[in-house]
C-alpha cells in the first residue's frame, strides 16, 4: 500500500510544523488554516476513515480528545471555546484518508461550517 501524506509526515519524510508528539499521535499546524488556531491531531496508526475504527481504538480516540483539550488550553482557546472536527469520506471534505481531527479556535466560529 502506498504511504499517505500523514504517514510520510509522521515518518519525517515530509516536513510539517509539529506542535505536539507522543507515542500515539502527532499534532501539526494546518497549512491552510481556517481559524487563528488550526491544528491537525493525527494518530500514528494509519486508519483510513472513522468507519474503520474498532473496539481496540477506544483508548486512542479518548487520548486524541485529551490532547485536543491540552492543546486548546496551551493556546488560550479553551476558555472562549474551540471546535474539534473529524471528516469522514469525500462528501464531508476528507482529503487525506488517514483519520485526523481539526482543532479550531481563536475566533468566533459560525455554524454550520463553510
Amino acid at each position: 500500500m502506498k504511504e499517505c501524506l500523514f504517514c510520510k509526515i509522521i515518518k519525517r519524510k515530509i516536513p510539517a510544523e509539529m506542535v505536539y508528539e507522543d507515542k500515539k499521535l502527532i499534532a501539526i499546524k494546518d497549512i491552510h488554516p481556517q481559524a487563528p488556531v488550526h491544528l491537525l491531531i493525527i494518530p500514528k496508526k494509519h486508519i483510513p476513515t472513522l468507519l474503520d475504527l474498532n473496539n481496540k481504538d477506544k483508548e486512542l480516540i479518548g487520548h486524541i480528545y485529551l490532547v485536543a483539550d491540552r492543546l486548546a488550553k496551551e493556546r488560550s482557546t479553551a476558555q472562549c471555546g474551540f471546535r474539534v472536527v473529524a471528516n469522514c469520506g469525500p462528501d464531508s471534505g476528507q482529503e487525506v484518508f488517514h483519520i485526523h481531527f481539526h482543532l479550531l479556535g481563536g475566533r468566533r466560529l459560525g455554524w454550520p461550517p463553510g
